[in-house]
C-alpha cells in the first residue's frame, strides 16, 4: 500500500468514525454525548502518560486538530531544500558561503564575480548541499566570530534565500498549505506584500510629520492605488491558481493541502523612510477593503532595527489616523518581539502598549518583553478586558531572543486571562511546524490537554476569518445555543444551527475544528493510530 493510499484509508476511517458517531448522536443524544465524553477522558489521560515522553508525544500532537496559524510570514515559511530545489531549476548559483544567488550557472560553469556553483552541483555534493541549508536556515547554527548571533544569523537567511523565491510563489504557497494539512490545521493567515515596491516608491519623497502632512500624503497616493491593488489582485490570484494546479486540487489526487482555508495579511516593512512606510500601510489598508482575501495588515522587519526603533511611535500613529479612515480593517501588528540587552531600556518601555492602545492592533506577534514595559500589570489586565489576542512564537523567540522556559511570558499571558495561540513565524527558517511548537509548549509548560484544545480554538476565535463565532464565551468555551445539540461537526439540519455556519466563514471552520477533536478523541479512545 503506498504513503498516499494508507493516508486515504486512514482519513476514510476517520471520516466513517465520525459518521457512526453523528448518526448515534441523531438516534440518542445522551449517549452521544456520554460516549464523546469518555473518548476525552481516555485521550486527557493518555496526553498525561506521556506528556514527558517526546518521542511518544510527537505523533499524538502531529495528530492533534490545531485550528489556526495566524502568524506565518509565507516567504520564511519554506524549508531551504526546495529553495535549492527551485534555484537548480532556474539555474541560480550558490556562492561559497552557501547563499543562493541571482546569478546564472550553466551545468559545469560558475559565477566568477562570487566563485558560485551551480545549485544543481551543490544539491549533488553532500558537504556543500550541508553548508547551504545551514545558511539558508537556523538549522545547526554555532555562533562564530563572524557570525555571532541567532538574531543576525535568522535575519540573514531571508537575503540569501530570496533570488530563489521570485519566480515561484506557487510552489511557495503549495508549500505552506500542504505543511499546514500535515499538522491537521484548518486556517491558515499568511503574511505576503504584492506589488510592495512600486507602493513603497510612491511615497518616497512624502512628508508625514503630522496629521496634516498625513492627510496630504494619502491625498497624493491614494488615487494611483486602484491600478496597483489590481495588480496585487491578480498577482494573488496567479498564486492561488498555480498552487492548485501544483496540489492537484480538484481531482482525485489532489494533496492535503487543497483542504486547508487561506487568508491573507498585507505585510509592510518599518525599516524604510517615513514617507514610504506610510504608503505601504495606506495600499494596505485600501487591497483589504477591495479584496476579501486579504483580511489585515501587520508591519513587519527586525523591531530593534535603528530605523524601526526611531520611527515606531510615529508607525503606530500612522495605523491610527488609517483606521479612522478605514475602521472595518484590522491589524496584527509585530510587538515586542525584543529583550533586554538587544535595544536600551526605554526601547522596551511602551512597544506593546502603543500597538494596542494608539494603532489599535486586535492581535499582537510576539509580545515578548511585556513585562518590561511601564505598569506591565496594568497592561497585561488591558490586553486581557479589550481580549487583544498574542501569537506566541516559542521557537523563534529561543533562536533570536534567546528567551524560553520560564523566562518566556507564554504563562504569564495565561496567567492574565490575556489570550495566546501558538504560531510558527518562520518554520522553514526555523526548521519547525505548528506541530513541534505545540509539542514544545507541551514539554515546557504545565498545560492540560484541555488546556491544549483551548489553544486551538483560540487560535480560530481570534482569526481574522469573517463572520460570527460558534462561541456564545470562551473561558471557558460554550458554544451558540442555536448548535447545542448537534453533533459537532456534522451537517446541521434546516434551522439556527444551520444558518449561523451558512452566514459564518469563521463558525464553519470552528464547527469543523469540533469535529475534528471528535475523531481525533475517538481514534485515540479506540488506539487507532494516529
Amino acid at each position: 500500500m503506498t504513503i498516499r493510499s494508507s493516508l486515504f484509508a486512514l482519513a476514510l476511517s476517520a471520516t466513517l468514525a465520525h459518521a457512526a458517531l453523528a448518526a448515534a448522536y441523531a438516534a440518542s443524544p445522551a449517549s452521544a454525548v456520554s460516549s464523546a465524553d469518555h473518548d476525552f477522558d481516555v485521550t486527557a489521560s493518555r496526553f498525561d502518560e506521556i506528556r514527558t515522553n517526546p518521542a511518544r508525544l510527537r505523533p499524538f500532537m502531529q495528530a492533534f486538530p490545531k485550528g489556526a496559524d495566524l502568524h506565518n510570514h509565507l516567504v520564511g515559511a519554506i524549508y531551504a531544500e526546495h529553495m535549492l530545489d527551485w534555484a537548480a531549476r532556474d539555474q541560480l548559483c550558490v556562492s561559497v558561503g552557501g547563499a543562493i544567488t541571482s546569478a546564472h550557472c550553466a551545468a559545469g560553469g560558475h559565477d566568477v564575480k562570487s566563485g558560485g556553483l551551480p545549485a544543481a552541483a551543490v544539491i549533488a555534493d553532500p558537504a556543500l548541499y550541508a553548508r547551504s541549508i545551514d545558511a539558508l536556515s537556523m538549522r545547526d547554527f554555532v555562533p562564530t566570530p563572524e557570525d555571532r548571533s541567532g538574531h543576525d544569523h535568522f535575519f540573514a537567511t531571508f537575503d540569501r534565500f530570496m533570488p530563489a523565491t521570485y519566480a515561484h510563489e506557487p510552489d511557495m504557497l503549495a508549500d505552506a498549505l500542504n505543511q499546514a494539512a500535515m499538522d491537521h490545521v484548518r486556517y491558515v493567515e499568511l503574511m505576503i506584500s504584492p506589488q510592495l515596491m512600486p507602493v513603497a516608491g510612491l511615497g518616497a519623497n512624502a512628508q508625514v510629520e503630522d496629521d496634516a502632512a498625513l492627510n496630504r500624503t494619502l491625498a497624493s497616493v491614494s488615487p494611483r492605488f486602484a491600478s496597483l491593488v489590481s495588480a496585487a489582485s491578480a498577482e494573488t490570484d496567479k498564486m492561488e491558481a498555480g498552487a492548485r494546479q501544483i496540489m492537484r486540487c480538484g481531482s482525485p489526487d489532489a494533496a492535503p493541502g487543497c483542504g486547508v482555508s487561506v487568508r491573507y495579511l498585507y505585510q509592510t516593512v518599518r525599516v524604510l523612510p517615513p514617507g514610504m512606510v506610510f504608503s505601504q500601510l495606506a495600499f494596505g489598508y485600501a487591497l483589504a477593503e477591495a479584496d476579501p482575501r486579504f483580511v489585515g495588515i501587520n508591519i513587519v522587519a527586525p523591531e530593534d532595527n535603528p530605523v524601526a526603533m526611531r520611527d515606531y511611535a510615529l508607525h503606530m500613529r500612522m495605523f491610527h489616523f488609517l483606521s479612522a479612515r478605514h475602521p472595518t480593517v484590522k491589524l496584527s501588528l509585530h510587538a515586542g518581539e525584543l529583550t533586554g540587552g538587544l535595544v536600551p531600556p526605554e526601547g522596551l518601555r511602551d512597544h506593546i502598549r502603543q500597538a494596542v492602545e494608539v494603532a489599535g492592533a486586535s492581535r499582537i506577534g510576539h509580545g515578548v518583553d511585556v513585562l518590561s514595559e511601564r505598569d506591565p500589570d496594568g497592561l497585561l489586565a488591558e490586553l486581557a478586558q479589550r481580549g487583544v489576542m498574542v501569537e506566541i512564537n516559542l521557537t523563534s523567540n529561543d533562536q533570536i531572543l534567546g528567551v524560553r522556559g520560564d523566562a518566556h511570558p507564554f504563562m504569564t499571558y495565561r496567567a492574565h486571562d490575556v489570550p495566546v495561540a501558538l504560531s510558527t513565524d518562520d518554520e522553514g527558517v526555523s526548521r519547525g511546524s505548528l506541530t513541534n511548537e505545540y509539542l514544545r509548549a507541551a514539554l515546557t509548560y504545565p498545560l492540560s490537554y484541555t488546556n491544549l484544545r483551548d489553544l486551538s480554538r483560540t487560535g480560530l476565535e481570534h482569526a481574522f476569518a469573517p463572520g460570527r463565532s460558534l462561541w456564545a464565551q470562551m473561558t471557558p468555551f460554550r458554544i451558540e445555543s442555536a448548535c447545542a445539540g448537534i453533533a459537532p461537526g456534522s451537517d446541521a439540519a434546516a434551522g439556527p444551527c444551520h444558518d449561523l455556519l451558512a452566514s459564518s466563514e469563521k463558525a464553519r471552520l470552528q464547527w469543523a475544528l469540533e469535529g475534528d477533536f471528535i475523531r481525533f478523541e475517538h481514534n485515540v479512545a479506540a488506539e487507532k493510530p494516529l
